[in-house]
């Protein structure tokens, strides 16, 4: 980005005399436009002299703490100049985080897929497009991959033509997808055996906040690999907690969409009941509401029950199944019983067999209401909906 601006500077630029000259006006305009002006250093030492003048002329320093503001931008933009990032994984989560990422100032390359519309918009941002996950690490510093679970990831770093090709030495990769963290641990000892530290970094909210940069990440990082992704996850995560080494972050994400995903069995077999006993979804939403039980969760989990809204919790059954899946697995390996876990597992079997495929999470409590013989398909606009 700020190679382009360079470009556009004609070399004469350093000799423009008048405060009204067009070129200078031109180069200052372009340096706000960028939010860059006299508090980046990277960026200002490299202007020619006359402009680099007349920027500092305009933005004097302006007392300690606007000084610690402008040393904190400092540091960002020094880190985005270094720092190649990668990304995998354009998919509801995925397209969001890329997008934040480059607009951000890092440069950014990924790796297409056959939807092209988020490829397009990267592309219309200054991104660039990679042919293989190999290209893609060797263009890069940060891999951010953003996939289904670890069958996936596993694939993308050790397939044909995956990470494990072309990553260099003191690269990262982070994964950002519900993985299983008995995977998480082989890949991370795997990838540390040639330099490259492999952490986890599992997401929560919904795409909605991965568009504005405002979704949770639980990150599993040793504490120097940790200080060193905490920037470039700052772009697309309002509140990040660092919950321990590699694999913690996949633990804890596993714990706490057993958690959301109990509530949504719960909801799902609460609201079954109401309406075989005569309550209707409404007079059960209007006392669970603005009560002490309600939470955001169950609010976007209601929205396609009570208005058809199928876009209102964008979390696929067959990714919450998966999931849940996991869980099992780690409480088995942890030698815990986990039968509340099982049971909402089974539940989300169920409605994973009955299908369709590209179904989400709310939709658990039609599929509950069927097995039970009551009708929880919503309408919209007085027409009946269907899954």
């Amino acid at each position: 980005m700020f190679d382009q601006i360079l470009n556009d500077m004609p070399a004469g630029l350093a000799a423009a005399a008048g405060e009204h000259d067009p070129l200078r006006h031109f180069a200052l305009h372009k340096a706000r436009e960028f939010s860059v002006l006299s508090d980046n250093k990277v960026f200002r030492n490299r202007l020619p002299t006359a402009i680099r003048g007349n920027l500092l002329d305009k933005c004097p320093p302006r007392g300690r703490a606007q000084h610690h503001e402008r040393r904190g931008r400092d540091d960002m933009s020094t880190t985005a100049a270094r720092e190649n990032i990668g990304f995998i994984g354009l998919g509801l989560m995925g397209h969001g985080i890329a997008k934040n990422i480059v607009d951000k100032g890092y440069p950014l390359t990924f790796l297409g897929r056959k939807n092209r519309k988020p490829a397009e918009d990267l592309l219309g941002r200054g991104a660039r497009e990679a042919a293989t996950s190999k290209e893609v690490a060797a263009a890069s510093d940060i891999v951010f991959v953003c996939v289904t679970g670890s069958r996936e990831v596993e694939a993308i770093i050790r397939g044909p033509g995956g990470l494990k090709e072309g990553l260099k030495q003191g690269s990262v990769v982070v994964d950002c997808s519900t993985s299983d963290p008995v995977s998480t641990v082989a890949l991370a000892a795997e990838l540390k055996a040639l330099g490259v530290d492999y952490i986890d970094a599992p997401l929560s909210r919904t795409p909605k906040e991965a568009w504005e940069g405002t979704l949770d990440a639980m990150v599993g990082a040793p504490d120097a690999v940790f200080a060193r992704l905490k920037p470039v996850i700052e772009t697309w995560a309002g509140r990040i907690v660092h919950i321990g080494d590699t694999g913690d972050g996949h633990r804890m994400k596993l714990l706490n969409n057993f958690v959301s995903l109990g509530y949504a069995a719960i909801y799902s077999e609460a609201l079954a009941l109401a309406q075989k006993v005569g309550i209707s979804p409404s007079r059960f939403d209007s006392v669970i509401r603005n009560g002490r039980m309600d939470c955001g969760f169950y609010q976007t989990f209601m929205r396609w029950t009570l208005e058809g809204d199928r876009d209102a919790h964008k979390f696929t059954i067959a990714n919450a199944f998966k999931d849940l899946t996991y869980l099992e697995s780690m409480a088995g390996a942890a030698g815990i019983a986990n039968p509340l876990g099982n049971a909402t597992k089974n539940s989300f079997a169920t409605a994973h067999a009955a299908g369709p495929a590209e179904q989400y999470v709310p939709m658990l409590a039609t599929h509950i209401g069927k097995l039970n013989g009551v009708d929880l398909m919503p309408s919209k606009d007085g027409v009946k909906q269907k899954i």
